[in-house]
């Protein structure tokens, strides 16, 4: 096995894992970040979205291999404090119900915001349609996102 050193959450840091394993198992079984959930195991429910350099990815489907000194955001590392400014608009429209998909409803919202950030309500939906919340608070994140933007 070789080495993969990357910057997680502003951190510099190394892993070991087989190259084949999903980063998601990475930042729960060995850098115990919690945040990132597992929710299908084939990218298409979106609770495990992290950010790979600035980018809304599915960490589920990317092989630690492919990190080599990239930069990983997950939601512990969006803000300090849960200050940022998408999670401040989740908190103000109050958008979960039971919670587990909001992380990456939220790390998918603020790389959406960062790249658009006076998005159309079309577009809006079109960014987070790959998200799915079983609880469908969609109207709320739609709310939040749209919240997000102005501020």
């Amino acid at each position: 096995m070789n080495t993969i050193f990357f910057k997680l959450n502003g951190k510099e840091v190394s892993t070991k894992s087989d190259a084949n394993k999903p980063l998601l198992w990475v930042l729960r079984d060995e850098f115990n970040l919690m945040g990132t959930k597992y929710g299908c195991g084939i990218g298409q429910c979106g609770a495990c979205t992290v950010h790979l350099n600035g980018n809304a990815v599915r960490s589920c489907l990317l092989p630690i291999s492919q990190l080599q000194g990239e930069e990983i955001t997950t939601i512990e590392g969006l803000s300090a404090k849960g200050d940022h400014v998408v999670q401040k608009a989740w908190k103000e429209v109050d958008v979960p119900q039971c919670g587990y998909c909001q992380a990456g409803q939220i790390m998918t919202a603020s790389a959406f915001l960062k790249q658009n950030p006076d998005p159309t309500i079309d577009e809006i939906n079109n960014a987070m349609h790959g998200n799915i919340c079983r609880c469908a608070a969609y109207h709320r994140i739609r709310k939040a996102v749209m919240l997000a933007a102005k501020k």
